[in-house]
């Protein structure tokens, strides 16, 4: 959230993650369970075509 410059993590996860999802950009590692603790995220092949096509690289400064 930090890289994004988001401190909200209520409109973070509103907003951006399950909008995300929605879209079918993200998945959760654990749909069964999507309030444990050790949930995570991963992008899935949408997602990684859409960053492809945008040219965005991880770590990439949008300044």
């Amino acid at each position: 959230m930090s890289k994004l410059g988001l401190t909200d993590e209520k409109h973070f996860r509103e907003h951006y993650q399950q909008t995300s999802i929605k879209l079918g950009l993200i998945e959760m590692t654990i749909p069964d369970k999507p309030t444990s603790s050790k949930q995570k995220y991963r992008l899935t092949e949408k997602g990684r075509q859409l960053l492809t096509a945008s040219n965005f690289s991880p770590g990439q400064s949008n300044e």
